[in-house]
């Protein structure tokens, strides 16, 4: 493994010279994804996470250490661990364990959930917390609204046996979900897919609550052919392939320019 020296002299890992190119793209484009949270103002002080698989045989993936600001997070500083929660690289870091029994079961269970994002917005556990979840108020909501799974509250996520009903919930081809009473929740085959379907999630629920702040009596429904129509035009499953090319071609270099114009550092 390569190493640096520090100021105090002691040795740190180069995290870069001793993991594969698949490896650090994947670091890359994760703390990419954890500045870009912050920078939509979706973070929790040092809590929620994203985490990524990391490309090979291993069932390891990649998430944040548990005590920094997303700001903060850079390539070098995730962790890597199996899907027992042990840390598999040498580092200083350690990590949230509720951030692992949500990320962990749907790693394991989804081949497909390469990148799983997980938030705790006021807008998205507003939503998650209404009987209706979410509603046909808005063009946004129609196109991610046929995606969207949910999973009732069961605590914090401490209890290692939630993941198997979660992972029930998410079911095989959903791609977004509302934890009720909890938060928002996103998976991916890339940092960009799962980026968009989370942007399209919090925007639609931020417009719901604004919706219905003036009460539900004047609220305009879409009726469900629309809903149908609207989904068909713009949905956000793996195989919609003009949101695909938008995702991966448009929306996410353009994010990346944004990233290192203002919040730089990410890829050290």
């Amino acid at each position: 493994m390569g190493e640096q020296v520090m100021a105090d002299g002691a040795q740190k890992v180069d995290i870069r010279s001793s993991v594969s190119a698949e490896e650090w793209q994947a670091r890359v484009d994760l703390a990419a994804l954890y500045r870009l949270i912050a920078m939509h103002g979706w973070d929790d002080m040092i809590f929620t996470h994203i985490s990524h698989r990391v490309p090979g045989p291993d069932h390891h993936f990649l998430i944040n250490p548990y005590g920094h600001f997303f700001e903060e997070i850079t390539a070098s500083s995730l962790v890597k661990v199996d899907l027992e929660g042990n840390v598999v690289q040498e580092t200083d870091h350690f990590i949230n364990p509720a951030g692992f029994t949500i990320h962990s079961a749907i790693h394991d269970a989804r081949d497909d959930a390469k990148v799983v994002i997980h938030v705790h917005t006021d807008q998205g556990v507003a939503v998650s917390s209404q009987k209706e979840g979410l509603m046909p108020l808005s063009q946004t909501a129609m196109i991610v609204r046929e995606d969207i799974a949910y999973h009732d509250y069961e605590g914090i996520a401490l209890d290692l046996d939630e993941r198997e009903r979660l992972v029930a919930d998410l079911g095989p081809k959903k791609h977004s979900m509302l934890l009720r009473n909890h938060g928002t929740l996103t998976i991916g085959e890339t940092a960009a897919s799962a980026f968009t379907r989370m942007f399209f999630l919090e925007r639609a629920c931020n417009m719901q609550i604004m919706a219905l702040s003036a009460g539900r009596d004047g609220v305009l429904e879409c009726d469900n052919d629309l809903q149908q129509k609207v989904a068909g035009q713009g949905g956000m499953t793996e195989h919609s392939s003009g949101m695909s090319m938008l995702t991966e071609k448009l929306i996410w270099p353009a994010l990346l320019r944004k990233l290192d114009r203002e919040m730089p550092g990410y890829d050290a």
